[in-house]
């Protein structure tokens, strides 16, 4: 039973597998660990979660076969901006490639530090909405926070508004009783992405939806790298505080976040949003140009590790990372010591301390070999700093929900702006420099001094990186 068992690991791993790491780490545990293995591929290690059909479905309901964006703003209107950069033309091309979905201009993106300027934000939009509200969220706690936005949705509800809520089954189970009952309660809709509760569906446990989106009006977007709990928001002193970056969306890059989270709800309850009351048609307001980028384990499976890998090798003078877990696989560890050696400033901005030991451990050896090519590595100290920011010289931002990591670059469902603007990309740039600030300058020296068995736990959690 356990040769068969590993025997159709390997056959399933070696076809459906798109990287070579991953093959052998299955197939190495479905055989070395006799029918875990195997069960814990069955569990974990097969993609069965595909929208592409729903995708199809709703872009024909839409009546446009890539996107439901008014035909003007889909112009190119940000050629301007990249006739005098060819490294950035080039880029906005792979970018354009890979999606389908076109450069934006006449965007106007808001950065909001931490819950203190995000939640209140977002309450008043939700408070002021006069017709839909989207949002979905990987964690939605039953705590301050999570209340505060029960209540914000159940007034919307009340006045008429039009409200979905979409939940990540596996992110629900962060607190007890969880938010998807509470939502239901009050007489919102609200559903569960791949829920983990019921049997039939753990198949679907590995792969999960970690965008943070929120549209309201179908006008004004919100999106980045928070979840709603009372840990980000820091004006109330929480017991286990977390920092974060969040951003409010203006502008015709609106429909993408909307258009995101509507295929995400068709796949988890069927209903298709459409007409004015999602779709409204959306003014330019603002200088960013701005394009959506969706990852996920289906049809937009590697979208983002190939735009980094793009970013990477157009950069000139700077390359800027801020991330709360840092495990790229070996093509993009590559692409970093490549840049650092080709001259340009890589600064990678990681916390003192995460909020997952294994990570921390799983990460150290990795950030030796980018020391030794020029990289400069900054140790953020307490409170936890979860947010995901790539800067590219002087105008190319990246800004959502990923992180830096094997789950989210390869398994997560994860949403992204690629945004071009000087004046965005100089008030990041201040964000990070506040980072660096305040960090301490990791040397090479106190890596190499870690005790033998420091150094041990540390190389058998990197084994684990496909898995983290």
């Amino acid at each position: 039973m356990h040769a068969a068992a590993a025997a159709a690991v390997t056959v399933d791993a070696v076809l459906r597998k798109r990287h070579v790491s991953a093959v052998i780490g299955w197939v190495g545990l479905a055989w070395l660990a006799p029918g875990i293995g195997s069960l814990l591929y069955l569990v974990f290690g097969i993609n069965r979660i595909q929208r592409n059909s729903v995708a199809l479905d709703l872009r024909a309901a839409w009546g446009n076969d890539k996107h439901p964006i008014p035909a003007e703003a889909s112009s190119s209107a940000a050629q301007a901006l990249l006739q005098a950069d060819v490294g950035l033309a080039g880029l906005e091309q792979l970018c354009d490639r890979l999606t389908g979905k076109p450069l934006l201009a006449g965007n106007h993106i808001d950065a909001l530090e931490d819950g203190d300027a995000a939640y209140p934000a977002m309450l008043a939009a939700i408070s002021g909405a006069q017709r839909s509200i989207t949002l979905a969220t990987y964690i939605f706690d039953n705590d301050a926070a999570g209340q505060a936005f029960l209540l914000a949705l159940r007034g919307a509800r009340e006045r008429g508004v039009e409200v979905r809520v979409l939940l990540d089954g596996l992110g629900l189970r962060y607190s007890r009783p969880d938010m998807l009952r509470a939502l239901r309660r009050a007489g919102i809709t609200a559903a569960a992405f791949s829920p983990t509760r019921n049997p039939l569906r753990t198949r679907y446990a590995n792969l999960r939806n970690h965008r943070k989106i929120m549209v309201v009006d179908g006008a004004l977007g919100f999106t980045g790298g928070m979840n709603i709990r009372v840990g980000h928001w820091l004006a109330r002193r929480p017991a286990n505080p977390v920092r974060c970056l969040h951003f409010g969306v203006r502008g015709p890059v609106v429909a993408d976040l909307q258009r995101t989270f509507a295929v995400d709800w068709a796949y988890a309850c069927g209903e298709h949003l459409l007409g004015e009351v999602w779709f409204p048609a959306l003014d330019a307001c603002g200088p960013v140009a701005a394009r959506g980028v969706a990852d996920g384990p289906d049809a937009d499976i590697d979208n983002l590790p190939q735009v980094l890998l793009g970013a990477l090798a157009v950069a000139r003078t700077r390359v800027r990372i801020v991330t709360p877990y840092f495990l790229p696989d070996e093509t993009l560890l590559a692409a970093l010591k490549v840049t650092a050696l080709r001259g340009v400033a890589v600064d990678i901005v990681l916390p003192e301390r995460s909020n997952l030991r294994v990570m921390d451990w799983a990460t150290r050896p990795q950030l030796t070999e980018l020391l030794a090519s020029g990289c400069r590595i900054h140790l953020s100290p307490p409170p936890f700093d979860h947010t995901k920011l790539l800067l590219v010289d002087e105008h190319w931002s990246l800004i959502g929900s990923t992180n830096w990591d094997a789950r989210s670059l390869r398994l997560n469902f994860e949403y992204n702006l690629v945004c071009i603007n000087e004046e965005l990309a100089q008030t990041l740039n201040s964000l990070v420099d506040a980072r660096v600030g305040s960090a301490r300058r990791l040397g090479m020296a106190e890596l190499r001094d870690l005790p033998v068995l420091a150094r041990l736990r540390n190389g058998v959690a990197r084994l684990m990186s496909p898995y983290l």
